[in-house]
């Protein structure tokens, strides 16, 4: 299982909030891009950026932008492995960043980009890359982040014989055995809202916790949402499902778009970013993609 990072960049998200409130939020909020549909009108202004539009944006390649994903990406981020097909969380939310920027469905293209080579110092062979990266202190040396455009929660998996697959409530878990890996958001997490009375099995890995879990010493385990589909659909343990999501709390880990260091598309993939939060329309994809397709309900 690939280990995305676990902390949170404060300063990097702070630096990109105030680039934020700069920026003008594009026109056509609510529009995504889908094979066939019609061009969104022109994006908006950036200041000392020049207008967020594909015959002013310092794109790679002229009036197309690039995106950048691994190979292979899985669902629910990608759907069956296809990026161009604006299904699955990722690639929707990539192009509804293009068409606010003004671009038709034509005017998008894919590369490949292994996981670890996208937040390397140097030039890119995309103009952004979304592949669930958080952000972090130590990659923004590197390469610049857009806006966040996901929030990771915590997630709860069984497997399907346990009696956690039947549970619909914070209050359904309460009575179980549930773990988690020492020293993460996942262990405070199951700590103070499953269990704030009881102590939660601590696990010094999430592969150890895995296998509490499928040998059945645990009920129940918590980790990051995107590690639970991780988990789940490429079976790492047999017959495993997700109960649900934890209900939000404190600063969460975030997920933006990787661009080139100090690229001049940063402030516009990021005004475009925002708008959609602002919109709710970002929401509507995460419940779409994520919450529905994903089968994680919050629970209560």
């Amino acid at each position: 299982m690939l280990a995305r990072s676990r902390l949170i960049a404060t300063a990097a998200v702070a630096v990109f909030a105030s680039l934020l409130a700069a920026a003008c939020a594009p026109a056509n909020p609510g529009v995504t891009l889908t094979p066939g549909s019609a061009p969104p009108s022109a994006g908006a202004l950036v200041p000392d950026q020049g207008s967020c539009t594909p015959d002013q944006l310092k794109t790679l390649k002229a009036d197309t932008f690039t995106f950048g994903t691994d190979d292979p990406v899985y669902d629910p981020w990608y759907k069956d492995d296809n990026p161009t097909s604006g299904q699955g969380f990722e690639s929707a939310v990539a192009y509804a960043i293009a068409s606010r920027l003004g671009y038709q469905y034509a005017q998008v293209v894919w590369v490949r980009v292994p996981f670890t080579a996208a937040i390397q110092p140097g030039p890119k062979t995309f103009d952004a890359d979304l592949d669930e990266f958080s952000i972090t202190a130590a990659r923004s040396n590197a390469v610049d982040f857009s806006a966040p455009y996901y929030d990771v929660t915590q997630a709860v998996i069984t497997t399907k014989s346990s009696a956690a697959a039947d549970v619909h409530s914070l209050s359904g878990l309460r009575g179980l055995k549930i773990g988690a890996q020492v020293g993460t958001t996942s262990y405070d997490a199951a700590q103070s809202v499953i269990k704030p009375t009881q102590q939660v099995a601590v696990y010094n890995t999430n592969q150890d916790a895995e296998s509490a879990l499928a040998n059945g010493q645990i009920q129940a385990l918590v980790v990051d949402l995107p590690t639970a589909f991780e988990i789940t659909s490429a079976k790492e343990v047999p017959d495993s499902t997700i109960v649900g999501q934890l209900p939000g709390s404190g600063q969460p880990e975030q997920f933006g778009a990787v661009l080139d260091k100090g690229s001049p598309l940063t402030p516009c993939v990021s005004a475009a970013v925002q708008s959609m939060r602002a919109d709710g329309s970002l929401a509507n994809l995460t419940n779409q993609w994520l919450t529905q397709a994903g089968s994680a309900p919050v629970l209560q």
